[in-house]
């Protein structure tokens, strides 16, 4: 156990995080010099985007002193919606390398990290990377460290990940600073479930951490929270793949297997103990995946539910923070209605379902989730605005705050508050990092975040503001929900759930944008947005039109009168029976509504 080191490399996304993975396995020789690039982010999204979605654990040895260590890497995602999964590697962790970019300085998610690392008691390495870019400024950057971060100059190491500048120095810290864990192998078993895969013959492997015991194969285990009782039938750890050995002891990150076939059964963060031996209690669990954001999917044809569902099933198999309830829709049949982290959450969810399991999807337009407090003193959660009650006096209606964390050059603090007025922010306070770069915190919600902010918080700050959130909790909120009609029928799919003051004008734009996108039809065709009974904006698609006087040259006026008042008669009985088929631009036209 003393010569074990556990560690994550955290930080904001693009600071270089895999890269510095990448020599690091060089200089501990898994992997060659010269090889792929950025090994860990094996996903097909992960190398086309740049970004790591799922966290790796990677066992590495290290010859230093005359001694053998053994380094456990826990590689964490860098985008504010993978948070959680910064959590689950940390929770497994007894220190941190905090990577901060040389030319960028410390950003939003940095300090975020940060705090979830200090939390967590762990020791933290301040290092600087990028240190070769003509751009770097490392003494401003050690300077805001210290200031902001409260590490002290000295103790900060500067490397270049791509060149492999100062790594070696960094290995050789991570062994003396980061501590050995603790436990007690004579313990009873606790082993903490840090991420589950799922493999087509083996079932589910499980990606544990082992704080007192060990486990082995015969072993029967138990699930702490579910009672769940499985035989193990082998453990290992992980070196750019499977690597079976005969013993996991207090200390060790591997992986077991034991023949789990439903992923419902395991819960992330839940601990596993022995049948024979049980544990007293369970390992302090980390923050619970918890979906931010709701969005319905269904399959563009009807017939492929079936498809649709079987490829949700296999997806959440692999992603446990993909959360999903069957749906009904009035205007769009049978689907799913699904929680993420956030939007970035639902674009990979969305790729990977058409990629890799070739289904043609309609997603709604996101919204998160509202407590309604109605008479009688009930409470209902909401993730669907169809879900809206009608008919019962609501007493409030509860929407999700979070305190964004916004760090920007003090050029733009102007334009920046002025946006977040804009999106229904509330100031909380502002600190200076340096005297130039600033950090400003506001309270906002959650449904104001989740559209466009990201791209008009870019668009203000010429691309300098770094921004990540944390939920706060509900707060009451003046909001409605508003209905969109089309040719007199509510479709639910495009109802939202708005603030009083935003409702004229996203209505507006929101009528105005499916007047182009849904095609004209031989009869009129009203869109209407609707508060209740009230209509507040509406919009006209006007009819096709077939030139029926075509074929009358001159004559009586009166045969021309007969031939429109007859096309006249038959737009109004068509009008009547007629339906409108909804494309999926229209759905997807509500994302662009500002």
């Amino acid at each position: 156990m003393k010569n074990i080191r556990n560690f994550s490399i955290i930080a904001h996304i693009d600071h270089g995080k895999s890269t510095l993975a990448d020599r690091l396995l060089e200089l501990t020789h898994i992997k060659a010099k010269g090889g792929h690039s950025l090994v860990l982010d094996d996903m097909d999204l992960e190398k086309e985007r740049g970004i790591t979605i799922k966290s790796h654990a990677v066992r590495m040895n290290y010859h230093y002193n005359d001694q053998n260590y053994i380094l456990n890497l826990i590689d964490t995602p860098g985008h504010m919606d993978f948070g959680y999964e910064v959590s689950r590697s940390l929770a497994a962790c007894e220190g941190a390398i905090l990577l901060v970019d040389a030319a960028q300085g410390v950003e939003a998610q940095t300090i975020v990290n940060y705090n979830i690392a200090f939390d967590n008691q762990l020791e933290i390495i301040g290092v600087i990377n990028k240190i070769d870019l003509p751009s770097a400024d490392v003494p401003k950057v050690k300077e805001e460290m210290e200031h902001t971060l409260l590490i002290p100059k000295e103790e900060i190491i500067s490397v270049s990940a791509k060149s492999g500048l100062g790594v070696e120095a960094l290995l050789n810290r991570i062994v003396e600073k980061i501590p050995s864990p603790k436990g007690d192998p004579l313990q009873p078993l606790r082993a903490l479930i840090i991420d589950s895969y799922y493999d087509s013959f083996r079932g589910v492997i499980l990606k544990v951490r082992i704080f007192d015991g060990d486990v082995k194969g015969s072993d029967r285990i138990i699930f702490m929270s579910s009672k769940q009782s499985y035989e193990v039938s082998e453990v290992g750890y992980y070196i750019l793949g499977y690597k079976k050995c005969n013993v996991l002891s207090t200390g060790d990150v591997g992986y077991i297997v034991a023949g789990i076939k439903q992923i419902s059964d395991v819960s992330i963060g839940d601990t596993i103990t022995l049948s024979k031996r049980p544990a007293p209690s369970p390992l302090k669990g980390f923050r619970k995946v918890k979906p931010m954001v709701f969005a319905g999917i269904y399959p563009v044809e009807g017939n492929k539910y079936d498809d649709l569902k079987t490829a949700i099933e296999k997806l959440k198999l692999n992603d446990a923070a993909l959360s999903s309830l069957p749906d009904n829709s009035q205007a769009l049949g049978l689907g799913f209605r699904c929680g993420f982290l956030g939007l970035l959450h639902l674009e990979i969810v969305q790729e990977r379902l058409e990629r890799e399991f070739d289904v043609d999807l309609v997603i709604t337009a996101p919204n998160v989730s509202y407590k309604l407090h109605v008479q009688g003193g009930q409470t209902q959660e909401i993730t669907n605005p169809s879900d809206f009650p009608i008919g019962k006096k609501i007493d409030k209606i509860e929407e999700p705050f979070v305190q964004a964390l916004i760090v920007t050059p003090s050029e733009y603090i102007g334009n920046i508050m002025k946006l977040m007025q804009e999106y229904r922010g509330e100031y909380q306070k502002t600190e200076y990092i340096n005297p130039t770069r600033v950090e400003l915190v506001y309270d906002i919600p959650l449904s104001e975040i989740i559209f466009d902010f990201l791209d008009r918080l870019k668009s203000v700050s010429r691309g300098f503001a770094s921004f990540d959130y944390e939920m706060t909790g509900f707060r009451a909120s003046h909001l409605v929900k508003v209905d969109i009609l089309i040719h007199k029928k509510t479709v639910d799919a495009l109802s939202i759930i708005t603030h009083r003051e935003k409702a004229y004008y996203q209505a507006k734009k929101i009528v105005e944008k499916l007047k182009k996108v849904i095609p004209r039809q031989l009869f009129e065709v009203a869109i209407q947005a609707a508060v209740g009974s009230k209509v507040i904006a509406r919009e006209s698609i006007p009819p096709l039109r077939k030139d029926v006087i075509a074929k009358c040259y001159g004559g009586d006026i009166t045969r021309k009168r007969k031939l429109l008042e007859k096309q006249k008669e038959g737009k109004k009985r068509m009008k009547r029976i007629g339906n409108v088929d909804i494309p999926q631009e229209a759905f997807l036209s509500i994302l662009k509504v500002k």
